[in-house]
């Protein structure tokens, strides 16, 4: 597979299947989390005026590989949420990640936005997570200690767009 065999168009409601099965095969997140981004999913490609989310899918041979999920902060100016970012296993490792953030910062861009937030789990599970944000021009910004749970910390990543 190549970067260029990859394309990255809006999310359609025909794709959901398959970005729901690859975020649930990553394991990384837990059945509340993963109702939450079905209902991101399926609000994002609703087409309802009043959504905020904007919601990207790569696309492999047809098939949904990647997705992002992002849109601007409530009472904020030109500060945007990253609010989802996820690559099917098999394709992990390939620079799709890395095709998607780098898309969405595009995109944020274009909206006249500063900011890009980013919010992680510190547990040890999301180690590669923190590693792909750092890697990517994202500062570690805060720590908020039993965030999600007894032992798991909210990380807060940011990165300015200049």
């Amino acid at each position: 597979m190549n970067q260029p065999d990859v394309v990255i168009r809006p999310a359609q409601a025909s794709d959901e299947p398959a970005v729901m099965d690859f975020v649930e095969k990553t394991g990384f997140f837990r059945i509340g989390e993963l109702a939450v981004a079905r209902e991101v999913f399926c609000e994002a490609v609703s087409g309802k005026p009043e959504c905020t989310y904007q919601s990207y899918v790569a696309v492999f041979q047809n098939k949904a590989i990647g997705w992002v999920c992002f849109g601007s902060t409530p009472c904020t100016v030109g500060t945007f949420d990253m609010y989802w970012i996820v690559v099917d296993p098999v394709f992990q490792r390939k620079g799709i990640g890395k095709l998607l953030s780098r898309f969405a910062e595009e995109e944020i861009k274009k909206q006249n936005s500063r900011l890009v937030v980013v919010e992680t789990s510190g547990t040890s599970r999301y180690e590669s997570t923190r590693i792909f944000y750092e890697k990517n021009g994202y500062l570690l910004a805060a720590e908020v200690p039993d965030f999600y749970a007894p032992g798991d910390s909210k990380c807060i990543y940011l990165k300015p767009l200049v």
